[in-house]
């Protein structure tokens, strides 16, 4: 009877949760900061295309009987692979003119967590961020020594730094740079607004939850800062009842410790997930002067992809198997709650 009350209160704090059987959900996001003006035919269809992939990818995984965390790793890692993309290649440039790529993983049902930050020579950062949740006794791991584990533990995919240049991504650069010489703001608002990051979240049908995110950071970035996708709380975060993963201005973002608050609203405040996702990101965050996006999943199949920006490169799938994929922000992303029937008599 004692440990039945134990893992009663554990369920209701997030850190445990019985197995039961659930209908998988798998939502996706590409980055906040869209703006339709910015965006050509060619490249919105390729954006698109790459979304429609990752969503089914991830959600063969889950069909297939795998756990959430295969979903997340799946969905995200075809994200990785496409230029359109901030993560793996296409990343932004720092101002030295490197890739320094950040990314993190989280299992909802055991709160094992890996995470990356600041490597150069990794195809999928996402895969070694799992790595070191699976195969490490750490959560995150940095830099020239990321990489040495990564060799160390094999099964990792190392490429040459050219690998994840871009044309766009190093004209932006160029850009950024010039603007700094002249002392000039960022005309560029993915620039400006440190938009651009890929993320997935995940619920398998042994009812587990689970967040990844995956980032190259801002344009022009200096002194080996880090954002909030690959701190644990802050860019993901996931538990038994919620699976956040963001995209935005990471330091509002660390500073609101923004993931794990709303899944903290969520399983021990008991807040609908939609209102919770949207009080942090659409109130919380805008007032300290921040913005970007989010998407959140709960223990029902629930979807939340709440942005304060023009568009998030989003989408989900769920029991029917038909992937969702929106960009814009008047772009419906089939999310939105239905309106009540009105009474036959009125």
């Amino acid at each position: 009877m004692k440990l039945r009350y134990l893992f009663v209160a554990l369920a209701a704090m997030g850190v445990a949760s019985m197995s039961h059987a659930a209908a998988p959900v798998l939502a996706i996001h590409g980055g906040a900061g869209v703006i339709k003006r910015d965006m050509s035919p060619a490249r919105e269809k390729a954006a698109r295309a790459a979304l429609t992939l990752a969503l089914q990818n991830g959600y063969a995984q889950l069909k297939a009987g795998k756990s959430a965390v295969d979903a997340v790793a799946a969905a995200i890692t075809v994200l990785e692979d496409d230029p359109n993309f901030n993560a793996g290649r296409g990343a932004v440039f720092t101002h030295d003119g490197k890739n320094e790529l950040d990314a993190a993983i989280m299992d909802g049902y055991s709160l094992k967590a890996g995470a990356i930050a600041g490597v150069h020579r990794v195809k999928n950062p996402i895969v070694l961020a799992r790595a070191v949740m699976d195969r490490s006794n750490h959560v995150m791991l940095m830099g020239e020594g990321a990489e040495a584990f990564a060799k160390e533990v094999g099964g990792i995919d190392m490429v040459d730094p050219s690998y994840f240049r871009t044309e766009e991504r190093w004209q932006q650069l160029q850009k950024a740079l010039k603007e700094d010489a002249e002392k000039k703001p960022h005309a560029d608002v993915e620039t400006a607004k440190h938009f651009g990051t890929v993320g997935a979240v995940a619920l398998d049908s042994q009812g587990r939850l689970a967040a990844g995110t995956s980032t190259g950071g801002m344009t022009d970035k200096r002194w080996g800062r880090v954002g909030d996708s690959p701190i644990i709380g802050a860019g993901t975060y996931a538990n038994s009842g919620c699976a956040v993963s963001g995209t935005g201005w990471g330091e509002f973002y660390i500073r609101t410790v923004a993931a794990h608050e709303i899944c903290m609203r969520v399983t021990q405040m008991r807040v609908p997930l939609k209102r919770a996702a949207a009080e942090v990101i659409n109130q919380e965050i805008p007032s300290m002067g921040g913005n970007g996006g989010a998407i959140a999943l709960d223990a029902n199949g629930t979807v939340s992809m709440p942005f304060n920006t023009d568009g998030m490169f989003r989408g989900w799938i769920g029991a029917d198997g038909v992937p969702h994929v929106a960009i814009y922000g008047d772009e419906d992303d089939g999310t939105a709650d239905p309106l009540p029937t009105p009474d036959a008599g009125t």
